[in-house]
């Protein structure tokens, strides 16, 4: 078994200091200081690359004009058609081979849960090198960018959130948030930001420089053709449901399953630990993306491994993460303390969480 390494006001002398919030009221956005403990900056975690730093300020003065990215606009159109049309060829698919999806859309969303999120950019656990593995193959799975570069915009978007320099700015509406950012060249501070980013512990992980030098033949090998060639070797089914289906529209299904976590968990749902913060608590993302729509929960802790205080409600992640602690391939779970999440309710929060 490992240790989960808890943050509480019990075991450590508490430090006031002060942080600043973004607030709109009538249309004029402020800044609202408040207390915060320093529990609630993760104590001696050792990682602060991913909490909000609100020295940052929009630029005055026009917008960047947007220039569209057409080779994303015309691929993201043909996977959306495929994946319509492999919905098509559910009714005629083998039992065995929409289990298959099932399992590659499982394994696939753990590459970027606990692996590209809650491991590697949060670093809210440790993983050995097989756990590592396994998760960098799995991201491969996925191809939702390789891990380096998966860890450098989602820092950016939690030390940069709802701002310019937020890759996905829900602030720019459902769309751009969803997908839209994807088909879009980035904005001017995305990219300024991301190149002062420290990725120094990226870097140092060979996993990850592994996987990204050979991210290209991955995502061909992993993501399109073994999800096409296991129903179509092993038990016989068309080659065109084999493609269609465990590829094509498992993948489309994971695409947007993590984009939820952008768009939906940003703007609909209560905020019972930051009312000061658009990300919000929603269950039904939570369900799609295996335990990431506690989302007022994260920004406000983003260094929990559960993204949650709720365990493994809604949570197949940390499930996960749990069971790879008990097999003894991961340790050093962070957790905040209930002492903690309580105070941080009452001073911060819209006051949802009396109502259950």
């Amino acid at each position: 078994f490992c240790l989960s390494k808890e943050f509480s006001s019990a075991s450590s002398t508490t430090t006031a200091s002060t942080a600043t919030s973004r607030v709109t009221r009538n249309g004029n956005t402020i800044m609202e200081k408040h207390l915060l403990n320093h529990e609630d900056v993760a104590g001696d975690r050792g990682m602060i690359d991913d909490m909000f730093d609100d020295t940052y300020r929009d630029k005055e003065g026009p917008k960047p004009p947007v220039r569209y990215v057409w080779r994303n606009i015309i691929l993201m159109s043909l996977l959306h058609l495929g994946a319509i049309f492999g919905l098509m060829l559910i009714p005629s698919a083998k039992i065995q081979t929409l289990a298959w999806a099932i399992l590659c859309f499982l394994l696939s969303a753990l590459g970027i849960t606990a692996g590209c999120h809650r491991l590697w950019s949060h670093r809210s656990y440790k993983a050995t090198l097989p756990l590592r593995i396994f998760l960098a193959i799995a991201n491969s799975i996925a191809f939702q960018n390789d891990i380096y570069e998966w860890v450098r915009d989602h820092r950016i978007h939690h030390k940069f959130s709802e701002t310019d320099a937020d890759p996905h700015n829900a602030k720019r509406g459902f769309f751009f948030s969803h997908i839209g950012w994807l088909l879009v060249r980035k904005h001017p501070d995305v990219i300024e930001k991301g190149q002062k980013l420290d990725l120094s512990d990226m870097k140092a992980d060979k996993v990850v420089m592994f996987q990204r030098r050979y991210y290209k033949p991955s995502v061909v090998l992993l993501c399109f053709t073994l999800p096409t060639v296991v129903p179509w070797y092993f038990w016989d089914e068309s080659i065109v449901i084999s493609f269609f289906i465990p590829a094509i529209l498992r993948y489309a299904v994971g695409l947007n399953a993590t984009w939820l976590v952008n768009s939906a968990a940003h703007m609909f749902g209560n905020r019972p630990y930051d009312q000061h913060i658009n990300p919000r608590e929603n269950p039904l993302v939570s369900l799609g993306a295996l335990g990431e729509g506690f989302h007022n929960y994260h920004h406000t802790f983003p260094y929990d491994y559960s993204t949650s205080e709720f365990g493994w409600r809604f949570n197949l992640t940390t499930a996960f993460i749990d069971l790879m602690c008990f097999l003894g391939l991961a340790s050093d779970r962070k957790k905040v303390s209930k002492e903690v999440i309580l105070a941080r309710k009452m001073r911060t929060g819209d006051g949802s969480h009396k109502s259950g």
